[in-house]
């Protein structure tokens, strides 16, 4: 990175900066001036207060704000891991294999329509609220963009290229893995990040609906015990948990392209 481009991320990281912090004014003089009543939005002050708070003291929730977000971190961890590494393997094999993509076809795009909150009573009813049910409802929801993007990319390779592996004499196999694969990267990479989406929102659904611990319960505590500053504090490390995860899994994909180009 050169001079100028040094200056530009500064620049940038002082406007990012400066961005949050008339939001962050803007909030506290909406309540202060009493535009918005305190009992509907808390001020950031108060906010911060309950966030140190949080990190000690269990009530009113019954968990502190640590333990809430290492449980929503585990189940969107494993349930966004778990449907890339089924996901992405299936859809290659379909869209290479066509008895594959004859077998799975029917039964995916019977299912892909149907919304991942719509398996949440399911996912009561076979395993409680607890973890499992909760990574079973974000596997859903990530399995679908992993798919359709593998699948996708490998649709999208060349016919010349493959055309061309057939004269040499290539199997299928070989021109599976040297030329459809590599071609169905980009669309492979950006499932990252909507199936991440994806199963991010999937998470605070099921924690909202049916869970005993997390960011999305400590929301809906927050509302039913007429807090607004806990609402809010959940959708804050909501927000800021989830930009870290994605800001990880794009360092991640920039890494894995760049070694790719070498």
């Amino acid at each position: 990175m050169n001079g100028r481009e040094q200056v530009k991320v500064k620049n940038l990281f002082w406007i990012s900066f400066l961005s949050i912090l008339i939001l962050i004014l803007v909030w506290q003089f909406i309540v202060s001036s009493g535009i918005v009543p305190s009992t509907m939005l808390d001020s950031p002050l108060s906010v911060i207060r309950l966030f140190f708070d949080k990190l000690t003291n269990v009530n009113p929730d019954g968990a502190t704000l640590g333990a809430h977000v290492l449980a929503s971190l585990q189940a969107i961890l494993l349930g966004y891991l778990l449907a890339l590494l089924i996901g992405i393997p299936l859809g290659l094999l379909m869209g290479w294999y066509a008895v594959i993509d004859g077998l799975v076809r029917p039964i995916f795009e019977l299912v892909r329509p149907i919304p991942p909150v719509a398996w949440i009573p399911l996912a009561i009813f076979w395993f409680g609220i607890g973890m499992t049910g909760k990574v079973y409802i974000i596997f859903i929801g990530g399995l679908v963009p992993a798919v359709i993007n593998a699948y996708t990319g490998v649709l999208m390779s060349n016919p010349v290229l493959i055309q061309m592996a057939k004269t040499y004499g290539a199997s299928k196999w070989q021109i599976f893995k040297t030329i459809c694969i590599p071609s169905a990267l980009p669309m492979i990479f950006g499932a990252l990040q909507v199936a991440l989406a994806i199963c991010w929102t999937c998470l605070v659904a099921a924690e909202l609906l049916a869970s005993d611990v997390g960011l999305g319960y400590l929301i809906t505590m927050g509302r039913r015990l007429l807090l607004p500053k806990l609402v809010i504090l959940g959708m804050l490390m909501l927000g800021v948990t989830g930009f870290i995860i994605g800001y990880i899994v794009d360092k991640i994909e920039r890494h894995l392209v760049s070694g790719l180009r070498r």
